[in-house]
Formats: structure tokens, C-alpha cells, sequence
């Protein structure tokens, strides 16, 4: 790979740190998820929980104590080799309520001293101002993102740390997979639905609110220190058609659509024309006021970031298809395809295929921030953790975007995969679903000492990063 390339790992604030009520920090949308049956519902604003319950669990209040151990985690992302950090920062540790006159000092602190443990070891973090979380003092009084008010909370939250940490962080993102708020639009933007209300209304007036505060974000972000580079991030992997049926084509193309809805946007500075046709069809009108479209316009990212776990499949009504699960983002199953424990379609040559569509739409730069394997990992009696799966996923993923820069001449910032460390599911809310190559002891019930431990993969991936990607 290029010199400088950003080899690393990504994880988020809600799904590693815990401590959820340590340090000043205030209750989120993220904590009141839970897990088990009701994870979908709470996640999809089907079901209204604004108070955690002793009927569920909550796995993120502990997740793996990363507030606790972020200075050994740290020091084992430094033995792997890692150049990038991918983290977040919850806003209620920084605004508990959101809508604070003064910051946390506390919260921002704890975020200072993470961020000089990795520059002690030549780590650069790359930050996401919102990884799914939104404090629940703002959703209370406004609904979350569907009401405008969210903006100027979020404008003070971003310039606040923008401005703290701009000696210190070099790369940021705005929101994290933007478009799962179409899916999931209380874990993206803190909103529910009441009985009756237009639930494609609400959704699409939320994106337009998330889409001016990605705006002033950038912007604040260049005035802060003009050498920051900020970008945006979606949830990506194209949609492939069924077959070659014309029926099963166009809605791939519509389903692709979705997701460039947000970075069009976030990347061009303007609403796309298919989507404005789109939303005057459905009778969807976007809460568009003055100095909107200049906001916009004014505000695009620097590069497009994404995460890559899988391909899709789209039908046409017309077409038979048995449906796969996927990842957040639901389609059919691909026959040529093997899919992992979690039934989502392992596609190393999608990853190919999915950064050159990107870069074709947007012509800047790309960040894989986030790629990795769901496993039910196995513990040898003696506690070691055999997990070729992983590394034979990760090396072929890693081929075909090398592929993707060396053949294809696309530019590519860095890779982070997802997640160096054992974490909470975000889809399912599961421990047992393990991404790393760091094992976190703890379980699905929330019993376990989290001591850590490397698995086979650890040492692999930190010869991969000592040969900048030649030795897979």
C-alpha cells in the first residue's frame, strides 16, 4: 500500500466504553436499546422506550469498560502496529442533557487523556462526532432529530470539541452510517413514532437535519485548523441485481439510491434530482429553509468514508427470491455467495466493486473505517482462540482493496477494521458476535471478568501492518 497508509482498527463509544453513568456523562438513545427481542423494535422507534426497565438488559452500560482499560487496549492496538485509532465521542459525556450552557470537563478530559495515550504510541485518532448516540435530555424535550432544534445543540456539541482537540485529532466524520436512520431511526436519530404519524415524513426530515449539521460541521472544522480533514461515513455495500431481468436492475439501482441520497449531499452539496422526484411522489416535503441550500453547499466533506461488510441483492416484484438477512440494510439471497454465522454474504470482490462505485460518484478520497467478521469464537482449553475464519475473511477483503488501489488507481486514506476488540453487537446486541483479534472475557448475560486476551489473529494482522499489506 501507499506510504502513510492508515492501517487500524474502529470501534464506538456505545458499544466498548460503559461507564454510562461515570463521569458526568448523561443517558443516550444507545443505552436504552436492549438486548433480546425487543433490540429491533426499541432500535426502529416501533416501540417507545425513554426509561431503562428491569425486564430488559442493557449491554452497553458495562459494554467491555473501555472508560477503565483504554490505556491497556490502547497499548495492545501499539503492539499490533496500528497507525489509526477509529473512535468516537458520545455526546453525553461531553452535554449529559445536550442543551448545557458549559461542557463536561470531566468528559472532556477522559477523551484528552485517550487521545495522548495513542499519540504516545504515533497513533492518529480518527473521530466520529456521532456513532448512533444522541442524548436523551434532547430527545425528550424535542423528539430527537426530526426537530430542528437538534442543529444548533449539535452545531455547539461539534464546535466545542472540534476546537478542544484540534492539536490533537487530524481526521473526523460527522455521523456514523448516516443512512441507517432510514432502518433504524432511533438508534440514527434518536426519533420514535407515535401512532398515525408519516413515518417516511419524520425520517426524511430528521436526514435533512442530520445533513445541515454535517454542514456545520465541516465548516466549523475547516475554520478551527484548516489541516483538519473532515469526512462523512454511510453503511455501504452495492446492491446487485437478481438477474439481468430489467425489473431486477432498476431496483438495485433504487436501493443504491438510498444511500447516495446522503452522501450526493454530504459530497456534491446538493440534493440528488432522483431523490427530490422521489419524496414529491411520495408527498414527503423537506423542511428546506432559508440559507439551507447555501449551508449545504458550503459544507462538503473532505473525503467519503464507509463500512463494508456485505453485498446485497435486489428483486423485482416480479422475481422469486428467497430473503437474507444481511446487515441493517435487508435484501434477498445471493446463491453464489456463502453468508457467515449471522447470514450475512461474505463478498471480498464486493469490497472491489463497491469502492470503485463510490469513487466513480464522488471523485475524493475513500476511508474503510470499518470491515470484520461476526464469529462465535471458540476457546481451546488452554484459552487460546484458533479463528482462521477470521483471518482467511480479513486477507481476502484486504486483497481485493488492494486490488482496488494498485489496479483501479483509486486513493484510499486508510483501513480500519471492525472491531479490533471483542464489543457489543450493534445489530444484535450480542458479545458472543466477536469481531476482534483481542478476546474480551465476557458473555451475552453480562457475566465475565473482561480480562483480554489475543487471538490467532492478532499476530497475523500485525505482520499485514509491519509489511503494509503484502504479507497476507
Amino acid at each position: 500500500m501507499p506510504e502513510g497508509f492508515l492501517w487500524g482498527g474502529a470501534t464506538a463509544a456505545n458499544q466498548c466504553e460503559g461507564a454510562w453513568q461515570e463521569g458526568g456523562r448523561g443517558i443516550a438513545n444507545v443505552d436504552l436499546i436492549p438486548y433480546g427481542k425487543d433490540r429491533w423494535p426499541v432500535a426502529a422507534g416501533k416501540m417507545k422506550m425513554l426509561e431503562c426497565d428491569e425486564n430488559h438488559f442493557y449491554p452497553g452500560h458495562e459494554a467491555i469498560d473501555f472508560y477503565h482499560h483504554y490505556k491497556e487496549d490502547i497499548a495492545l492496538f501499539a503492539e499490533m502496529g496500528f497507525k489509526c485509532y477509529r473512535m468516537s465521542i458520545a455526546w453525553s459525556r461531553i452535554f449529559p442533557n445536550g442543551d448545557e450552557k458549559e461542557p463536561n470537563e470531566e468528559g472532556l478530559k477522559f477523551y484528552d487523556n485517550v487521545f495522548d495515550e495513542c499519540h504516545k504510541y504515533g497513533i492518529e485518532p480518527l473521530v466520529t462526532l456521532v456513532h448512533f448516540d444522541a442524548p436523551l435530555g434532547l430527545i425528550k424535550k424535542f423528539g430527537g432529530w426530526k426537530s430542528r432544534e437538534m442543529v444548533s445543540c449539535f452545531e455547539k456539541y461539534a464546535a466545542t470539541v472540534l476546537e478542544r482537540y484540534k492539536n490533537k485529532v487530524k481526521y473526523w466524520l460527522t455521523f456514523n452510517e448516516i443512512n441507517v436512520l432510514l432502518v433504524g431511526p432511533f438508534m440514527g436519530a434518536g426519533v420514535y413514532f407515535e401512532e398515525g404519524e408519516n413515518e417516511e415524513q419524520i425520517k426524511y426530515t430528521a436526514a435533512h437535519h442530520e445533513l445541515l449539521a454535517s454542514a456545520l460541521a465541516v465548516k466549523a472544522s475547516h475554520r478551527i485548523n484548516p489541516k483538519m480533514k473532515i469526512g462523512c461515513m454511510i453503511n455501504a455495500g452495492d446492491y446487485y441485481p437478481y438477474s439481468c431481468r430489467p425489473g431486477d436492475v432498476w431496483e438495485a439501482i433504487n436501493h443504491n439510491r438510498e444511500s447516495f441520497f446522503f452522501v450526493d449531499v454530504q459530497s456534491r452539496g446538493s440534493y440528488p434530482p432522483f431523490a427530490l422526484k422521489k419524496l414529491e411522489r411520495e408527498g414527503i416535503e423537506l423542511p428546506v429553509l432559508e440559507g439551507d441550500v447555501e449551508l449545504l453547499k458550503e459544507g462538503t466533506v473532505d473525503f467519503v468514508s464507509f463500512s463494508y461488510y456485505c453485498t446485497r441483492v435486489a428483486s423485482g416484484k416480479d422475481t422469486p427470491c428467497e430473503h437474507s438477512v444481511g446487515n441493517l440494510m435487508h435484501g434477498v439471497k445471493n446463491p453464489y455467495l456463502k453468508e457467515s454465522d449471522w447470514g450475512w454474504a461474505i463478498d471480498p470482490e464486493g469490497l472491489r466493486i463497491t469502492m470503485n462505485t463510490l469513487y466513480d460518484r464522488y471523485q475524493k478520497p475513500l476511508f474503510i473505517v470499518e470491515n470484520g467478521l461476526g464469529t462465535n469464537d471458540k476457546v481451546e482449553e488452554d484459552g487460546s482462540v484458533n479463528d482462521d475464519e477470521r483471518i482467511d475473511y480479513m486477507a481476502r477483503h484486504i486483497l481485493e482493496m488492494e486490488k482496488a488501489v494498485v489496479e483501479d488507481g483509486i486513493p484510499l486514506m486508510g483501513y480500519t477494521m471492525w472491531g479490533p476488540i471483542d464489543l457489543v453487537s450493534a445489530s444484535t446486541g450480542e458479545m458472543k458476535k466477536r469481531y476482534g483479534f483481542i478476546r474480551v472475557n465476557k458473555n451475552d448475560d453480562g457475566t465475565g471478568d473482561l480480562s483480554r486476551s489475543k487471538k490467532k489473529s492478532f499476530n497475523w494482522y500485525k505482520e499485514v501492518i509491519s509489511s503494509n499489506g503484502e504479507n497476507l
